[in-house]
């Protein structure tokens, strides 16, 4: 009798392994934790669209779902400190928003769930073995922005630029990844590159001030760093007359000239339904292949245009709004 009830719960235990996804016992609250790397605008879209993505699918914050969401101000070490803290708490779930934070996360737990938004590249960020299978506990939605499409902007808005600046954190594997691709293509329009880094906020001014006295366009990729200090950025700009071409939305929000690229709100809100999916126990996250947006958009900073003498071509001029300083 005993060597059966030994085998029974040994194949309880094996079927228990075997279930697709990690699903909640009726009743209990799911914790999830929210570790967004710094506040920026396009990062606290994905944010508001991650929890919009989650109330879509029945699970609201204060209601059937618990949200602790904390903010990593830029530091690996304050990061780590809130993956620390997640682990102690129990979380089921934990969302990082920017490769940073995903990487804090992945650094301390291999069996929580972590899904992941505003990762441009998770391979080259060594965050899974592939988009198409994880293999470990992270997925998520990557922000790969069309770059190329961006840079045949660049050369359509200024069609005489001869030297393309570009300014990022060299400590970033999503700006690496952008500004190497935007490179390779602005040398195929015969476009000469110059490239200026920085480490972190305290750098951006004084980096800015150089790579714009190099070049007569500046492409910023999506840079936490630098969105966090647009406006910085776009001031020694407008003193130049140089544009700045940005990675996306909300660094023209805050002072850029013009961008093809995503919403970081749908792209959060789509993150949000891939929590969802785990949550209810219908997958797994090894096995969710990463998600991605095709749907870009244009914006133009009509002020800005405006106050440096660039000229809107006229099959762009739908897409320019008048944005204050």
């Amino acid at each position: 009798m005993k060597k059966l009830l030994t085998l029974v719960l040994s194949l309880i235990l094996v079927a228990a392994l075997l279930v697709p996804g990690y699903a909640l016992g009726e009743g209990e609250k799911p914790l999830i934790g929210i570790l967004q790397f710094v506040q920026h605008p396009a990062l606290d879209a994905a944010r508001e669209g991650f929890l919009a993505g989650l109330a879509a699918e029945g699970f609201v914050d204060g209601e059937n779902v618990t949200i602790d969401y904390q903010n990593g101000q830029a530091a690996q070490d304050i990061c780590a400190s809130i993956a620390d803290k997640f682990i102690a708490d129990g979380v089921d779930l934990v969302l990082g928003i920017a490769t940073p934070a995903v990487q804090a996360l992945a650094g301390k737990t291999d069996s929580i769930p972590i899904l992941g938004t505003a990762v441009t590249d998770y391979v080259a960020a060594n965050l899974v073995s592939s988009n198409e299978a994880p293999g470990f506990n992270v997925s998520g939605t990557t922000d790969m922005n069309p770059v190329a499409d961006q840079i045949a902007m660049v050369k359509k808005m200024v069609p005489d630029a001869q030297t393309l600046g570009l300014l990022f954190t060299g400590s970033e594997v999503n700006s690496r990844v952008q500004a190497d691709i935007a490179k390779v293509e602005a040398e195929k329009l015969g476009m000469k590159v110059v490239e200026v880094t920085v480490n972190n906020s305290n750098d951006v001014q004084q980096a800015a001030v150089s790579i714009l006295e190099q070049c007569d366009v500046l492409y910023v990729p999506t840079d936490n760093i630098i969105a966090s200090s647009m406006a910085l950025v776009a001031e020694e700009a407008l003193n130049r007359k140089i544009p700045i071409a940005c990675g996306e939305e909300g660094m023209v929000r805050g002072g850029g000239t013009f961008t093809l690229g995503i919403s970081y709100f749908n792209l959060g809100e789509q993150t949000g339904r891939m929590a969802a999916t785990l949550l209810r126990g219908e997958a797994v996250v090894s096995e969710m292949p990463i998600q991605s947006q095709t749907d870009f958009q244009f914006l133009i900073n009509k002020t800005f245009c405006d106050e440096i003498g660039l000229e809107i071509p006229g099959d762009l001029l739908p897409f320019a709004e008048e944005i204050g300083k």
